[in-house]
């Protein structure tokens, strides 16, 4: 086993610890040590935290610290990182503060100048989208909204972005909104994994279009990850001929660098197809 005394001497600050979300082996080396080196244990839900320590013979004090207490804990923790004390914050599963709570405390670290310190490992966004073949962008939307409007709302927003979308959502929800994610996204694929990880891991591969007739389980956690646009993706390649002529003008009077801004902006192109097209004009001129 790598020897973290010799090589990693903990500064005092904030550790966003990374835990598995599912297999219990996916945890770190350096999770296990700085864990067992805190002071204290920042924790979603200590009785499901309670469980992985006891894996990991890690005897550090747990604190619960959820959405409806960090607030309340936030003199108290500070008091304690200002005395040069070693916390570290860890969510049930996953990456603190990606759709879990702790951005209060991280916010208030920031202010105070104390030192937060990432603690990598599994994460369902970054797992999920690891195994999808989609485009090497994406927006990550986290929880989707409760009511109807709102994520109609947030739908017609992103749908236009060129880039993979990614959510979490419940799988007793997913039938519900199957209607939504067809309207605004119908001529993608979509992945949909669920309890990734664990026993009854699950991954589904499909068209949107054909969302009705996939059978989806109930039960468990769901990440799902919506491919890019292809017809968006194909448009941003292009650039229409009145879009070009006006490109030519504008070489006259402004930078190219302020046309790809302009121009990108205005017919949503890829500012390198308008940038490689200005360089060929302008040389032509």
């Amino acid at each position: 086993m790598y020897n973290f005394e010799i090589n990693d001497i903990l500064k005092p600050g904030l550790y966003c610890v990374s835990t598995p979300i599912g297999n219990l082996g996916d945890i770190t080396f350096r999770a296990i040590y700085i864990l067992n080196k805190s002071d204290l244990i920042l924790s979603e839900d200590t009785r499901v935290s309670s469980k992985l320590l006891s894996r990991f013979n890690i005897n550090t004090k747990l604190l619960s610290n959820h959405k409806f207490n960090e607030k309340k804990n936030i003199k108290y923790l500070l008091n304690l990182l200002k005395e040069n004390k070693i916390i570290s914050i860890i969510s049930d599963a996953g990456t603190p503060t990606i759709s879990d709570p702790g951005g209060v405390l991280i916010n208030e670290c920031i202010k105070n100048k104390i030192d937060i310190f990432p603690v990598p490992g599994s994460s369902a966004v970054a797992s999920a989208f690891s195994i999808s073949g989609f485009s090497n962008n994406f927006f990550f939307c986290g929880f989707l909204p409760d009511k109807k409007i709102q994520i109609d709302q947030l739908f017609q927003k992103i749908s236009n972005l060129n880039c993979s979308i990614i959510f979490f959502i419940s799988p007793k929800k997913i039938k519900k909104i199957i209607p939504q994610i067809q309207k605004y996204f119908n001529d993608r694929d979509i992945l949909v994994t669920r309890e990734m990880t664990k026993l009854h891991e699950e991954y589904i591969r499909e068209k949107v279009k054909n969302l009705n007739n996939v059978n989806i389980s109930q039960k468990g956690e769901m990440t799902v990850v919506i491919s890019e646009n292809p017809n968006l993706q194909n448009r941003l390649q292009v650039i229409e001929e009145s879009v070009k002529k006006k490109i030519i003008k504008l070489l006259k009077k402004m930078s190219i660098k302020d046309i790809t801004i302009k121009i990108s902006k205005e017919n949503n192109i890829s500012k390198k197809i308008i940038y490689d097209f200005c360089l060929k004009k302008k040389n032509e001129i």
